[in-house]
């Protein structure tokens, strides 16, 4: 059979794509725990058309918001495995597996956007190495905006919190719980409106963007603004996917997540009062917690620092004292 030139020409143009990398383009599914108008979820979007047009469309990065394609609880094992090759996560919920993963969340240690950046600053090596002993390769990480305390009633002291149902969403907010004497809910992000309308929870510890997100004003009547700790959301990589890419692609995504740090950063201290005044705005009570129940959460604050260095061994006291000494 003879073949026109035509087709020669169309088989030699796709040989010659292949050859050029467009066989290579990948498309990365990003499962992200929170609504798509989340500010972590649009700094999460940015990146991925910053990794496209970077990578001039070899690496098209999807991201999957509200836990659509994994829960939160399920996104980091879901990347360590290779069932997603980038996902983003609430680090400090899985402190339960290192102490390290839970440094951002160490109550009052690093209560503004200056100390948290610092503080990261002196833990990012470690945690870099605990990622990739993990079979992760870290990309970016933002901070939330000082987290809150939410609840249905005026809160005096500790007192006033003792047998309420609270939110509990890692290993500092379970052992704050416990040590309030209130009882811990194990409730990811996504479920959260549901369990504040249902009565699963009372109470709650988070920014002003979640209550913003879940409209609290509907369930609560209270914000404290306790400004317990400044936690971190973290995007990283399967490292065997991330292998797989050119080195200039490999070099693309990590500047990406670099642009990704500073804009979420930027963007969160931005949101920071607007999404306080938009609780006040909606009937909420707002204000600083008065000086009983604030020397009360700071001594819960020193009690779990030294609980956390403990158990965070050598790794963790380098941190600690590398953050201190700046």
């Amino acid at each position: 059979m003879k073949v026109s030139k035509t087709v020669l020409a169309a088989i030699a143009a796709a040989a010659s794509g292949l050859g050029s990398g467009a066989a290579l383009a990948e498309n990365w599914d990003l499962p992200a725990a929170y609504p798509a108008t989340n500010f972590h979820t649009e700094t999460a979007v940015a990146f991925g058309a910053c990794v496209k047009g970077a990578t001039a469309g070899r690496v098209d990065v999807t991201v999957h918001p509200n836990g659509a394609l994994f829960k939160g609880n399920d996104i980091k094992r879901a990347v360590q495995t290779g069932q997603a090759p980038i996902g983003e996560r609430l680090i400090s919920a899985h402190a339960n597996e290192n102490a390290l993963f839970g440094v951002d969340s160490i109550p009052f240690l690093a209560s503004s956007f200056d100390a948290s950046e610092k503080l990261w600053k002196a833990a990012r090596p470690e945690l870099e190495k605990l990622f990739a002993s993990q079979n992760l390769v870290y990309v970016y990480a933002v901070p939330w905006p000082p987290q809150g305390l939410y609840t249905k009633k005026a809160v005096n002291s500790v007192a006033d919190l003792k047998g309420v149902k609270f939110r509990s969403y890692s290993v500092a907010t379970a052992r704050i719980a416990e040590l309030a004497g209130m009882i811990p809910v194990q409730i990811e992000a996504a479920d959260l409106s549901q369990a504040l309308a249902t009565g699963v929870a009372d109470s709650f510890i988070s920014s002003g963007s979640t209550g913003f997100d879940v409209k609290a004003w509907e369930y609560m009547t209270h914000f404290y603004e306790v400004d317990a700790w400044l936690p971190r959301n973290v995007v990283f990589a399967n490292k065997d996917a991330f292998a797989k890419l050119s080195a200039a692609d490999q070099a693309a995504m990590l500047k990406c997540g670099e642009q990704a740090a500073t804009e979420g950063l930027a963007k969160s201290r931005a949101l920071t009062q607007k999404y306080i005044d938009a609780l006040a705005a909606n009937k909420m009570t707002v204000g600083k917690p008065n000086a009983t129940l604030k020397a009360e959460l700071d001594a819960y604050g020193k009690t779990m620092t030294a609980e956390w260095a403990a158990k965070a061994g050598a790794g963790g006291k380098a941190i600690v004292d590398a953050y201190e000494a700046k």
